[in-house]
């Protein structure tokens, strides 16, 4: 288990609506502003390459969008350089935060205070979720599929293990930045499948306005 003391209390952030990171899980990112290229250079020069992932969040009366309180750190643990100096990295999620300031400074990218405390399940083992009932939900994501003319590997989906399943689906499924945020402050993995399917039946519920109990 990574403890607190072996994380940061300062990490660069990287503000991209809709884009989701989980602890253990991993997201690849294309990378090719200046600016973030600048902060995977200097990641890459501290000990725990971490990155923080974080939603935007428009604040009346601020130039430029906010931030979101909660984010994700991922740790570079891929990445390629192009001919055309951009990067292909893959970030491996490590653990939530919260942010408590933004640190004001001469970096071109932005940096925040966090706090790791309250996060300690995802410093931890992987997580099960005893009540899932796989194959209805399966039936479900057919369903939605289906409606989006989504292609699967349905035995990998099937085979995979419960935590692995859910975030990952989280993550590649296409949601508003709003609906990502509450996926990625499920306190549980249970609430983040019920979450899941919540928003996977609001996608079809004007097609078949069935819901799932």
């Amino acid at each position: 288990m990574i403890q607190v003391a072996d994380l940061p209390g300062t990490i660069p952030i990287f503000p991209l609506p809709g884009a989701l990171l989980l602890p253990r899980s991993r997201l690849p990112l294309h990378i090719f502003e200046p600016r973030y290229l600048q902060m995977l250079d200097d990641a890459l020069k501290t000990p725990g390459r971490l990155i923080g992932m974080v939603q935007p969040n428009v604040v009346d009366g601020r130039d430029g969008p906010g931030l979101q309180t909660i984010g994700c750190a991922g740790r570079v643990t891929q990445f390629s350089e192009t001919e055309d100096n951009r990067y292909l990295v893959t970030l491996s999620g490590i653990s939530r935060f919260r942010v408590r300031a933004e640190v004001e400074g001469f970096t071109p990218y932005r940096r925040c205070e966090v706090s790791w405390d309250g996060f300690e399940r995802d410093r931890g083992n992987t997580e099960d979720d005893p009540s899932f009932g796989r194959s209805r939900f399966l039936d479900l994501l057919g369903r939605y599929f289906s409606a989006r003319e989504l292609s699967a590997d349905w035995e990998t989906l099937k085979e995979a293990d419960d935590e692995l399943l859910i975030n990952s689906l989280s993550m590649m499924l296409d949601f508003d930045p709003e609906d990502k945020q509450a996926l990625l402050e499920a306190p549980s993995l249970s609430t983040r499948r019920e979450t899941l399917v919540t928003l996977i039946e609001f996608e079809l519920r004007g097609g078949e306005g069935e819901m799932m109990q």
